[in-house]
């Protein structure tokens, strides 16, 4: 029924499409997203570092790219520097835009850490924006300041009572000892000034 010949024509034509199609889909930006808490201790009242990296593996520029990180409620978390919502005009194919904000924890807790997500347009003509969504940190508990001061703090006046209170117990003995020094010195010093003179 079906020759060899139009088994082959139908196989090229399929292939010949696919390659199209693929080449055309490669023709975009394509963006991954990373978000990053660089501290390693979190701290009430004290700045956190989120570092969110931007890479256009696409083989175009991407334009119009904003990213928005509404993971940290205003009754929670104050921004001390930098943006959680940016916009970026482009970032060229193969390239990489890193961006910092710098935010207080105001309450203590567990805490978890959601994505950013990022919008995009991936070619110079495209219509309908693309979206890409960023690694998440996961729960990170933020430890309150008075406890952390418990733990990691010099404590020099809990040293310093110490050092007062340990005082008695290192001097008396001394004192002792001292005096019976001194005492046997001296009779030490008596017995040989007396054989000297016979």
């Amino acid at each position: 029924m079906y020759s060899l010949k139009s088994f082959v024509i139908v196989a090229l034509i399929c292939t010949s499409l696919t390659v199209s199609s693929q080449n055309a889909d490669s023709q975009q930006a394509r963006l991954l997203v990373s978000k990053q808490v660089l501290n390693k201790l979190l701290v009430q009242d004290s700045d956190i570092l989120v570092k969110y990296t931007i890479y256009n593996v696409g083989s175009v520029p991407a334009t119009n790219v904003v990213l928005q990180d509404s993971g940290f409620p205003d009754e929670a978390f104050a921004t001390v520097k930098g943006n959680l919502n940016i916009r970026f005009n482009r970032i060229p194919s193969g390239a990489n835009v890193t961006h910092a904000v710098v935010i207080k924890p105001l309450t203590y807790g567990r805490f978890n850490f959601t994505a950013a997500v990022v919008q995009y347009k991936s070619s110079e003509g495209a219509e309908e924006p693309q979206f890409a969504i960023s690694s998440e940190p996961g729960e990170g508990y933020i430890i309150s300041y008075a406890e952390y001061d418990k733990k990691f703090s010099p404590h020099l006046l809990d040293w310093f009572v110490f050092a007062i209170m340990t005082l008695p117990a290192v001097v008396g003995p001394f004192m002792l000892w001292w005096v019976s020094k001194s005492k046997y010195e001296l009779i030490l010093k008596q017995k040989r000034e007396k054989l000297s003179k016979d």
